[in-house]
């Protein structure tokens, strides 16, 4: 959270900086379709509380957004983005060391309501549908590295996941500088068996887009 507020007051104060230079004209009532893409920073939680110690880890993202103006100051901005999450971790077992690195891709498709306090800012917050696309796990131990990927076809909707998303978009012509906190409200645990973990993903996301006015 602490990384959120000073990410969320780093972004504002470029975007108050831009506003006063750029001298661009106000764009706020207008369609705008764009591309985006950036990084995701990404962890898990147990969503029981019980004690699950993981670090996070980088991931791509990229992908579509489109602002859809409601008035001059309000609108709806759909996203359909390509998003990669995951953790690292590492333990031991029967006096062996080992790490786990886990990459989970996603479509991300979040659904936001968009403030527009000003042209050059936009205030974002929504629900966000995540569909599990593909999992891999690296392995490393003493006794090497290994890797096993498995693909899924969203088949079983519990594999979709519900989350939600918010954050801070600064526009400077076409350019827009995005700032993103999300994370899942459902757990991981397709089927709800024991095999398969409970955890919840949670990430920052910065990316850099264009949009064509």
């Amino acid at each position: 959270m602490k990384k959120l507020i000073l990410l969320t007051i780093a972004v504002t104060f470029m975007a108050t900086s831009m506003v006063g230079q750029s001298g661009s004209e106000d764009t706020r009532a207008q369609f705008q379709f764009g591309l985006k893409a950036g990084t995701n920073y990404a962890n898990v939680y147990d969503e029981r509380g019980e004690e699950f110690r993981a670090d996070g880890k980088f991931g791509f993202v990229g992908g579509v957004f489109m602002t859809i103006p409601i008035g001059k100051g309000f609108g709806i901005q759909p996203e359909i983005l390509f998003s990669q999450k995951g953790f690292k971790a590492e333990g031991s077992f029967l006096g062996s060391n080992y790490g786990l690195t886990r990459t989970t891709n996603f479509i991300d498709v979040p659904l936001y309501v968009a403030i527009k306090p000003i042209s050059a800012v936009t205030i974002m917050a929504g629900p966000q549908f995540s569909y599990l696309l593909r999992q891999k796990d690296q392995f490393r131990s003493a006794g090497g590295t290994f890797e096993y990927i498995e693909e899924f076809e969203n088949d079983n909707i519990r594999k979709n996941i519900l989350g939600l998303a918010g954050g801070i978009d600064v526009n400077v012509n076409h350019l827009v500088i995005g700032a993103r906190a999300g994370w899942d409200l459902s757990t991981n645990n397709g089927d709800g068996s024991s095999q398969t973990p409970r955890y919840k993903n949670a990430w920052l996301q910065a990316t850099l887009g264009y949009r064509f006015l």
